[in-house]
């Protein structure tokens, strides 16, 4: 396979799931903005995580004076100007998907068209009066593409790519999810353990589909180390970072070739990490910590994924997601 077709199709794939783990963002800070919190600056802090999980805080600000729901809503989920938004990951799917046509199947490009077509449709009105109504549609397209792509594409080099930038995608973005809510959301310490608490740990499991499972494997009240342990360490849950790397890795194995030979060792390396690794140690760590040098070893690998198998020439590189602060200005 031709580096370049690798690189658009690794790229679609982190693009489409980067589109349905921005919406689930947006989606667990709006829920929680619906309990009541008398709080000064509540409104700040709440809706300064999304622009923090995404890394366009400085761009926002740069825009905008204040920090609101309506401003970061439209911010995030439609401008175009804006290279994290959900309009930009959509349309840079599609354009990636447009380059390789061939190599994918006709009913991938017509779910991915469509999905564009449909959204400029609806730009004017979009999310106005249900926002959740909108961040459901981008769920539920992001499913219909994977869905399409596992039903109709032949298992070969091109699904392997598509699953690694996917698999890639979402370690990164559940490190980000889980590190900011640790971090921001909670105004002050004596909110830890209180109803906000419990309900902002709720909503953070529900925007990674995570809160039945929850129940299911520990059954018992929510604490945020059994939801570090569940979104880290458990290989059985589809988003955590356990389970990412147990796809990368066997996809790296299974791609193969010597180019790739540091990237399939920096793979391992983090697949061996999370494998062995133990929830008290992680906490001892620090959760900010361990997250931080995990989405710098995550940073690290795609770099050496993009070295060792796709195309090099800077014309095709695409918009990185920026990197994640953590200061509340």
């Amino acid at each position: 396979m031709l580096s370049r077709t690798a690189e658009h199709l690794f790229w679609m794939a982190r693009y489409i799931e980067r589109a349905e783990n921005t919406a689930r963002v947006l989606d667990v800070a709006h829920r929680t903005s619906l309990l009541p919190d008398d709080t000064e600056g509540a409104e700040t802090h709440l809706w300064y995580a999304p622009l923090n999980i995404s890394g366009c805080a400085e761009s926002y600000l740069a825009k905008h004076t204040l920090v609101e729901a309506s401003l970061v809503n439209r911010y995030i989920a439609l401008d175009p100007d804006n290279p994290a938004s959900i309009y930009t990951s959509l349309m840079l799917a599609r354009e990636n998907a447009r380059s390789v046509r061939g190599a994918i199947t006709s009913e991938m490009w017509e779910s991915i068209n469509a999905t564009w077509l449909e959204m400029n449709r609806m730009m004017p009105t979009m999310g106005q009066d249900c926002p959740t109504c909108f961040f459901d549609w981008v769920k539920e397209r992001s499913h219909l593409f994977r869905g399409v792509t596992l039903g109709t594409m032949l298992k070969d080099d091109a699904l392997n790519f598509i699953r690694l930038g996917t698999f890639l995608e979402r370690a990164d973005n559940t490190a980000r999810i889980l590190d900011v809510k640790y971090h921001i959301l909670l105004p002050s310490v004596q909110d830890v353990g209180g109803a906000a608490d419990y309900y902002q740990w709720g909503a953070l499991l529900k925007s990674v589909s995570a809160f039945e499972a929850y129940r299911k494997v520990y059954r018992d009240v929510i604490t945020p180390q059994r939801v570090a342990e569940l979104l880290i360490l458990r290989s059985d849950m589809p988003r955590s970072l356990h389970a990412c790397l147990n796809e990368v890795e066997t996809t790296l194995e299974i791609i193969n070739g010597s180019s790739g030979r540091e990237s399939r060792r920096r793979a391992g390396e983090l697949h061996a990490a999370l494998h062995f690794a133990r929830i008290e140690d992680i906490s001892n760590q620090g959760l900010h910590e361990y997250l931080t040098e995990f989405l710098e070893k995550i940073e690290a690998l795609g770099q050496e994924i993009r070295l060792g198998y796709l195309a090099r020439r800077e014309e095709f590189a695409p918009l990185p997601m920026q990197k994640l602060t953590m200061q509340v200005q």
